[in-house]
């Protein structure tokens, strides 16, 4: 996955957010979050971390995961079919 098509995924999965830095920066849409700063996805190596809450994952796929409420194996099927990735 590119830098490109990452941010394009982290603007749709999260449009309240906005890049500071070589971070995206949102409210967490799993809690009633009011004030973006401690949902943080690292763009270098898709780090993601709530440090509110401690919820945390290291790639693409397990934040989609996360946000969709599904299992790893579902959000990996589904995020390559939405890049038109043979899975």
């Amino acid at each position: 996955m590119t830098l490109t098509n990452l941010i394009d995924l982290l603007a749709e999965w999260l449009p309240d957010g906005r890049r500071i830095g070589r971070e995206w920066v949102a409210l967490n849409p799993t809690r009633a979050d009011r004030s973006p700063g401690s949902f943080r996805i690292n763009m270098d190596n898709c780090l993601w971390a709530d440090f509110a809450t401690d919820d945390k994952g290291g790639d693409a796929i397990s934040l989609f995961a996360y946000l969709n409420g599904l299992q790893q194996g579902q959000a990996a099927r589904a995020l390559a079919q939405r890049l038109g990735v043979q899975a």
